[in-house]
């Protein structure tokens, strides 16, 4: 176990805020923060986070506040990626009482981290796919602000992180009263399609999963993230194969059949017709 102090990132004493991307390939050994919380997005990939003594599954959408007195840790990460926001509790006493007082707000940023140093909670804020589009872009203003330091970047900065803490509130709220089903029922096909991939899926499974006809699936797929389930599940696949072309020596065919493709040409047809390249080339190239 260690402590981690927010001088370690930012010497800044005036502005004591700081926020980079974390792409996490190996476990990230139990620490806590001293001086300052931390609200984590986790962007991309999986991992298994360890709070204290309990062990949670994080996965892409997970959203929660790390408070200064809570010893957490990372293991086991697969393609993990997060932005970490690390900044003084006391930054958020400059939210307006409106958000302050709302349940989203004191759920994510107050009781969720206050409760996790006594017993046992795990986050409840899980963004679907569209929020976490909207989310990351927002970051990605934030980060760009954060490196560019210009002429009042400070101030755009704190501007930012209310919109973002006022946004992911919300989405607190809605996810808790049930505010858009379709949401719902499109962050459970994509949950169940992320943990799954590599299984035999076919529509008829990831839409009985998520309590809808297999029309409805295509067609709030299409509307919500302008692509099918079929093509959104060969991208997940794809994206793993990316990984062990990069970091084993396994053979193009041996590859397609651990990424769930029983065709090795198939395979490379589709490979080549989104990255642009075959999958030899792709392996040489990186």
């Amino acid at each position: 176990m260690s402590d981690t102090y927010l001088e370690w990132f930012t010497l800044d004493k005036e502005f004591p805020f700081f926020i980079h991307y974390g792409e996490h390939d190996d476990d990230l050994e139990l620490h806590k923060h001293i001086d300052f919380s931390e609200l984590v997005i986790v962007l991309n990939g999986n991992a298994t986070h360890i709070v204290n003594h309990e062990t949670f599954f994080i996965k892409k959408g997970n959203v929660f506040v790390i408070s200064g007195a809570t010893y957490h840790a990372y293991k086991e990460p697969h393609n993990f990626r997060i932005c970490n926001i690390m900044y003084r509790p006391e930054m958020l006493l400059s939210a307006g009482l409106d958000l302050r007082t709302s349940n989203g707000f004191q759920s994510l940023f107050v009781l969720e981290p206050f409760y996790r140093n006594i017993h046992s909670y795990k986050s409840s804020l899980r963004l679907p796919i569209p929020s976490l589009e909207y989310v990351s872009l927002l970051i990605s203003v934030m980060i760009n602000e954060y490196n560019g330091k210009l002429q009042g970047y400070q101030t755009m900065l704190i501007a930012r992180f209310m919109e973002l803490a006022v946004y992911l509130s919300r989405q607190y709220n809605h996810q808790e009263m049930g505010a858009d089903s379709n949401l719902m029922h499109l962050a459970n096909a994509i949950s169940y399609m992320e943990d799954h991939y590599l299984d035999p899926l076919t529509l008829e499974d990831i839409a009985a999963r998520s309590n809808i006809s297999v029309r409805h699936l295509n067609r709030i797929f299409r509307s919500y993230y302008q692509t099918t389930p079929i093509f959104y599940l060969q991208r997940l696949r794809l994206e793993r194969a990316c990984t062990l072309l990069k970091r084993t020596q396994l053979s193009i065919t041996e590859i397609s059949y651990e990424c769930g493709f029983n065709d090795s040409n198939y395979f490379t047809r589709l490979f080549n017709k989104v990255y642009g390249l075959p999958p030899k080339i792709y392996r040489r190239s990186v």
